[in-house]
């Protein structure tokens, strides 16, 4: 998530700093008046979200900076994923990260348009970042439930665990065999489908992730490429 979140909060951010606050709500309301999508206003935002109306400008001249039609469709996503500008990234992605930002992009369109808009934005990063453990967990297991029936079954899972892998592997010492996804997705398989019917319930993942430290380390894992 850090890829994501530093290139798109980080293009106006000294600009932001040169600005007199009084400036501020006109410019806001400028740049939302002339992009191809006008977000719902910065208080209905804050109402529904964990950030404060300042947080959500510095958000909002991000993320109009990397897409000025206010919206990010999947491609565009996937170069800001794959390439970030973040100085703060301790992380250098591979070209293997598209098959990843795929799955993550589809997380974050909530609404299956094809495209993210800002409010999509802004509610996904309020829920990774300052969300409870009950909230990041559900909106872990949508990430997980590629197919969005309600259920996780063990290829779905494997498709993501194995899209992490192929995007990290390479800088990881010693190097991740190849098996090595579907080791950890049978091992967390046999922990979470409590009832042995071969797919995971929301509840079934919430359960287990809580009772095992083990599982929810593995997930704080993952979250941080997000």
């Amino acid at each position: 998530m850090g890829a994501v979140v530093g290139t798109l909060t980080m293009g106006d951010r000294t600009q932001g700093a040169r600005r007199r606050p009084s400036r501020d709500k006109i410019d806001d309301d400028f740049e939302m008046s002339v992009v191809c999508h006008r977000p719902e206003g910065l208080d209905k935002l804050e109402a529904h979200s964990n950030f404060s109306k300042r947080e959500l400008q510095v958000l909002y001249r991000g993320f109009k900076n990397e897409c000025p039609s206010g919206v990010v469709n999947e491609d565009t996503f996937k170069q800001i994923y794959s390439h970030p500008q973040s100085s703060n990234s301790s992380l250098l992605f591979s070209t293997d990260a598209s098959t990843y930002a795929h799955y993550l992009f589809n997380a974050f369109d909530s609404t299956h348009s094809g495209s993210i808009k800002f409010e999509d934005f802004v509610m996904a990063l309020s829920i990774l970042l300052r969300g409870s453990v009950r909230e990041k967990l559900q909106w872990t297991f949508n990430l997980y439930d590629i197919n969005k029936d309600g259920y996780i079954n063990k290829e779905e899972m494997t498709d993501i665990v194995r899209a992490i892998y192929d995007m990290m592997g390479k800088y990881t010492y010693p190097a991740l065999k190849t098996d090595t996804p579907r080791q950890h997705v049978d091992a967390f398989f046999q922990k979470m489908d409590k009832n042995k019917d071969g797919v995971v319930t929301l509840d079934e993942f919430i359960l287990s992730c809580q009772e095992d430290e083990n599982i929810m380390r593995s997930l704080q894992l993952f979250q941080n490429v997000m």
